[in-house]
């Protein structure tokens, strides 16, 4: 069975940010996945460049989608490029969140 953006994406809603409590695809901190067969390139941001707990969150994200079917190898990519900001998060969250 093929990976799709749909599975791993679904799988990722399972790594919260730890200062937040919400997961990372709610927060807007997925910028990319590109898939190549069994493998995953997720291309991810946090809230912050000085986050505590980044190499954390990156490992996560890894073990994350290599719980996915059919998922062979993964490579997760940190950027800040552009920058996080709370426009990212879906308004309805955004509202919720006081943002």
């Amino acid at each position: 069975m093929a990976v799709t953006e749909k599975d791993v994406r679904k799988a990722l809603k399972e790594v919260k940010d730890p200062e937040l409590g919400l997961d990372l695809v709610v927060l807007g901190l997925i910028y990319d996945i590109e898939i190549d067969d069994a493998e995953v390139k997720a291309t991810i941001s946090l809230t912050s460049p000085f986050c505590p707990v980044a190499g954390q969150i990156v490992e996560d994200v890894r073990t994350a989608i290599e719980g996915v079917d059919g998922v062979d190898d993964v490579e997760v990519e940190l950027t800040f490029e552009p920058p996080w900001t709370p426009d990212r998060i879906a308004p309805l969250i955004r509202a919720s969140l006081g943002l």
